[in-house]
Order: C-alpha cells, then sequence, then structure tokens
C-alpha cells in the first residue's frame, strides 16, 4: 500500500466522519456506538486481566468492577429493590444489588458477541454469496439453495433450538447467533455480485487477465462493501437486540453473571413494586439499538451520496 492510498483512505475517513456529525441522528448514532464500545473495550480488558492473566494475591476478581460504583454481584439486603437515587442511579434489584452496575459490567460481553456474529456472518455470507452472484448456474444453485436451507426457519425459533440443545452459555449463544445470522448476508452478497458482475470494471478486469478468485476479491468485493458496511452497523444493535431476547428467555450466560435480558426477565415479577428493575435495562437496550440504527442510516446516506 502506497503513502499516497493511505494518504487517501485517511482523508476520506476523515471526510465521512465529518459529514456524519452534520446530521444530528446520525451524530446521536455516532456518540452512542462510540460510548457503547469505548466502555465495552475498556471494561472488557478488566474483567480478560481479573479472570485470565493474574491470580491473587496480585490481581483478585475486584479489578474487573474497579472503575464500576459498587460490586455487581455483591448483595445488600439493606437495601433491596430501592428506587433510582443519587446513591444507585438505576436503582437496586430483589438483593439489594446496584442495577447501574450489573448493566455497565454487562456491557463488554454485548459489544463483543455483536462484533463476532457480525463478522462472521459477513464472512461466511460473502463466501457462499459472491462466487453464487458471479458463477451463476450450479454454483448458484448449491449455495443458494444450501441459504435457503437456513432461511427456512424463523431465525429466532432456529437460535432458541440450537442453544438449548448445546447448552446455557455465552459461547454457544454466539454459535446460536452466527448460524441464523450469515444467510441474510450471503443474500445480500450474491444481490450485490449481480448488481456489479455487468459493469466496465469487471470486464476490464477480466481481459487483464486476472482469475475469478481475484475478481471476486479484490474488485466485487470492494465495490459491494458500502452496502455492506451499513447494513453491517445497523445489526450490530440487532445482534444486541436478539441476544438480550435469549437472555431474557434464561439462555444467556447463568447467573449470577448479569445480562440486560436477563435483567428485564427477572424484574417482571417486581414490575408493580419496582418498575425501574425491568424498565431501566430495557431502555439501555433500546437505545443501544436505536443508535446503531441511526450511525448506520446515516453511513447509508452518505456512501449512497458518493456513489
Amino acid at each position: 500500500m502506497t503513502a499516497v492510498t493511505t494518504y487517501s483512505r485517511k482523508r476520506r475517513f476523515a471526510r465521512t466522519l465529518r459529514r456524519l456529525t452534520r446530521k444530528i441522528p446520525s451524530l446521536i448514532g455516532l456518540v452512542i456506538a462510540v460510548l457503547f464500545y469505548g466502555w465495552s473495550l475498556v471494561e472488557g480488558i478488566l474483567q480478560l486481566i481479573a479472570k485470565y492473566f493474574f491470580y491473587p494475591p496480585y490481581v483478585t476478581p475486584k479489578l474487573a468492577w474497579a472503575l464500576l460504583p459498587y460490586d455487581p454481584f455483591e448483595p445488600s439486603f439493606q437495601s433491596t429493590l430501592s428506587p433510582p437515587s443519587f446513591i444507585h442511579l438505576m436503582g437496586t434489584d430483589e438483593l439489594g444489588r446496584d442495577i447501574f452496575s450489573r448493566v455497565l459490567y454487562a456491557a463488554p460481553t454485548d459489544a463483543a458477541i455483536s462484533i463476532v456474529v457480525v463478522l462472521f456472518g459477513v464472512l461466511i455470507g460473502g463466501l457462499l454469496g459472491l462466487p453464487a452472484g458471479y458463477f451463476g448456474k450450479g454454483v448458484e444453485e448449491v449455495n443458494m439453495r444450501f441459504t435457503d436451507l437456513f432461511l427456512a426457519f424463523p431465525a429466532l425459533i432456529l437460535a432458541l433450538v440450537i442453544e438449548a440443545t448445546l447448552g446455557r452459555a455465552v459461547i454457544f449463544a454466539i454459535v446460536a447467533l452466527i448460524v441464523v445470522w450469515w444467510p441474510s448476508y450471503a443474500r445480500l452478497f450474491r444481490g450485490e455480485m449481480l448488481r456489479i458482475k455487468n459493469q466496465k470494471f469487471i470486464d476490464a478486469a477480466l481481459l487483464s487477465g486476472l482469475s475469478d478468485t481475484a475478481i471476486i476479491s479484490r474488485h466485487a468485493l470492494r465495490a459491494s462493501l458500502n452496502t455492506i458496511l451499513s447494513y453491517a452497523t445497523i445489526d450490530l444493535g440487532n445482534v444486541i437486540l436478539v441476544y438480550s431476547i435469549l437472555s431474557f428467555l434464561g439462555l444467556g450466560a447463568p447467573p449470577p453473571y448479569p445480562e440486560w435480558g436477563s435483567m428485564v426477565s427477572s424484574g417482571l415479577g417486581y414490575l408493580q413494586e419496582a418498575w425501574w428493575y425491568s424498565f431501566l435495562p430495557g431502555a439501555v437496550i433500546t437505545g443501544v439499538v436505536i443508535g446503531f440504527a441511526l450511525l448506520g442510516d446515516g453511513i447509508r446516506d452518505i456512501l449512497a451520496g458518493e456513489q
């Protein structure tokens, strides 16, 4: 990669960022995404260090919640179901645990799951969808019928069946979500390939003697990334929403590990006396999902204007 190319890409990124900040909806989405992933990165690193890299007496698990207002696992029976206040911003649950601390502690898991599922969805979908659209005929028939096999089942039901079969764990939830997520990307990549394969730059690549693999990986993939990028940005929020539904139904991480969806579920039994228990974690989920939707729409508008 030449210095000129690197400089050009940096200028394009800076220009895109400026255009995102000019519109209020996309700016709100950008702020939500930066805050969510920024916090998740810092807190996630602390959790990994406390769990895997050091052991007492050097580092204790308390490092994992060093930045939180309270220990997210420690009960406090003197303050059970306390309403939101300056002491507990989101109130407490039935065991007196600070809900705000538990929401912050659970964020890295949701952030990591959203990135992993979308990345694997794009990877698997591209490997099947691009060749299907480029070669057509037998390749398209095999790849798309295989994709239709997964699309035939409702996504949430299929995810529930897969995780219920594998067991209750975060890694199994990731596997279930990847299985139900890649087919939509396979369809999207195929559609993009059908749109661009007859364009002049593809004909020029063929005349230059490039192999089919090189054309797909160098030219077709790059030309389809604009559409994929905006779609994937919105999907980051959708993955968090579906994972929250899984944890709401009891298929997320096992207790006492906090999960946004499971917190909403646990609070339903106390809805009349402690509305904040379910409502505030649910509001966080809603805010993050809407933020990614606003950001994805902004990116789509900008990239569509550049085409």
